[in-house]
């Protein structure tokens, strides 16, 4: 188990030596301009959660705390040659995948996680199908929503929020526990070999979590905390479970302390006061 980081301008644990390899965590994803989602979001999770983060953009953003103003989509072969250069060099140890933006895109990461599977079967692998806000912006074209099936294919866990889920299975959105355990076993039927439906756009004093494989069903409960500054949760919890697979004995245990570090960084977001509209959560509240 990982232990707790040193509070800043302390020395390290007794023990501990500079050439500890820190568990490596690739994001495949899009930037947000003003830090609280994406990609900047992911590389936050990673080294508040003790692994070194490396970064494929697949589109740049403009938005800040009130909404989106542009995207600009990265070409494709530049997608790979991205991914390409740090695979070449670099030993993985987890992978999340975010935002796509496009069919073409989506298409190029499935080819590109395909290799990484063949080449390391057991690589950890955390798909965010970003499709839906938590402000309830629809984020992917519906031709592009197909193409993002065949990335979850390849994913080890995915991470869809009630309106994705619905997406993903053209169904309506769930409505209560028993109809996301529902969803989430028929998404096992697209070929990840885990899903975590997230209950965050639901009501109620918990938001509860449905976390399904072939072999179990679990439900998930953390208390529903009263902010408006919940902008990259999602991105933030799909990535704080990559990097702390490679750090845990099991799915299981990643994904829930993933869970209890996301409560907190939401329970410390107000502190932040970023911006006007809906500000981050609080990645680094463990820190300062």
């Amino acid at each position: 188990m990982m232990s707790t980081p040193p509070a800043p301008g302390t020395s390290a644990p007794a023990g501990a030596t500079a050439a500890t390899r820190p568990p490596v965590a690739l994001t495949i994803a899009g930037s947000d301009s003003s830090g609280g989602a994406g990609i900047q979001a992911d590389l936050k999770s990673f080294s508040a959660l003790g692994a070194y983060g490396m970064s494929v953009i697949v589109a740049l953003t403009a938005q800040n705390t009130t909404g989106v103003t542009g995207v600009l989509a990265t070409p494709p072969e530049f997608v790979t040659a991205q991914l390409d250069a740090v695979t070449s060099d670099i030993r993985l140890d987890a992978v999340k995948v975010g935002m796509l933006a496009s069919a073409e895109l989506a298409t190029t990461v499935r080819d590109g996680l395909a290799a990484l599977r063949a080449a390391t079967p057991d690589l950890p692998i955390v798909v965010d199908p970003v499709m839906v806000a938590t402000s309830g912006a629809h984020l992917l074209p519906d031709d592009a929503v197909e193409a993002l099936r065949g990335v979850l294919r390849h994913a080890s866990l995915i991470t869809p929020n009630l309106p994705e889920a619905a997406v993903l299975l053209d169904e309506p959105q769930a409505n209560g526990v028993d109809e996301m355990i529902g969803q989430a076993t028929r998404l096992l039927e697209l070929g990840p070999e885990r899903v975590l439906v997230k209950g965050g756009h639901g009501h109620g004093a918990e938001s509860v979590d449905v976390l399904a494989s072939a072999d179990d069903v679990q439900v998930l409960h953390a208390p529903r905390i009263d902010t408006v500054n919940t902008h990259g949760t999602g991105c933030s919890l799909s990535s704080a479970i990559a990097a702390l697979r490679p750090q845990r004995d099991s799915w299981d245990a990643a994904v829930r302390d993933a869970k209890d570090w996301l409560s907190g960084a939401i329970a410390h977001a107000d502190a932040l006061d970023i911006g006007a509209g809906g500000g981050p959560v609080h990645h680094f509240y463990r820190w300062w």
